[in-house]
């Protein structure tokens, strides 16, 4: 359904496009301008280079098109967690359930992970629907600080490996 591909710095107009709207309402609730969007990009490859590697991110692609991103991020040796962002054209249609399974195997078979976490906002079930249908359980909640210093409790999910 999608393809995942590494970065590129031609990428940094489609993140600008991805990172706006809705679909930065339960992020930072603020655009990324282009220039963020390169740095982003550039802070991505270096740690591509990095050895050994503690982050991975990759474009989601549909149709030719980059209408996404997601990482992973080792934590510990064996555990490792992920993020995921679409744009908000693009909902619905199954492709962050289908990114999410492809990093989750990569974690497994070529990271070498054990356990893969995430955690989405609370006022945003849909990313919980992901998940789920990603094989990850729910856990429970973990309380992340929100922009104006109080403290939100989001949905942790965690996945093990077989």
């Amino acid at each position: 359904m999608v393809t995942l591909r590494a970065l590129t710095l031609d990428d940094a107009p489609a993140l600008t496009r991805i990172y706006s709207g809705a679909s930065v309402r339960h992020t930072t609730g603020r655009a990324l301008p282009l220039d963020q969007a390169q740095e982003k990009i550039r802070s991505a490859l270096a740690r591509a280079a990095e050895t050994p590697r503690a982050q991975w991110s990759w474009g989601i692609l549909a149709a030719d098109e980059m209408i996404g991103l997601i990482a992973l991020r080792r934590r510990s040796p064996v555990m490792g967690t992920i993020s995921y962002i679409l744009r908000e054209d693009t909902w619905g249609n199954g492709y962050a359930t289908d990114a999410a399974q492809q990093v989750v195997a990569f974690a497994f078979t070529t990271a070498g992970l054990d356990r893969v976490e995430a955690m989405h906002h609370p006022a945003n079930p849909a990313s919980g629907r992901v998940l789920a249908k990603a094989g990850f359980t729910r856990t429970g909640t973990t309380d992340q600080p929100a922009g104006d210093g109080a403290v939100v409790p989001y949905e942790a999910y965690a996945i093990q490996c077989d």
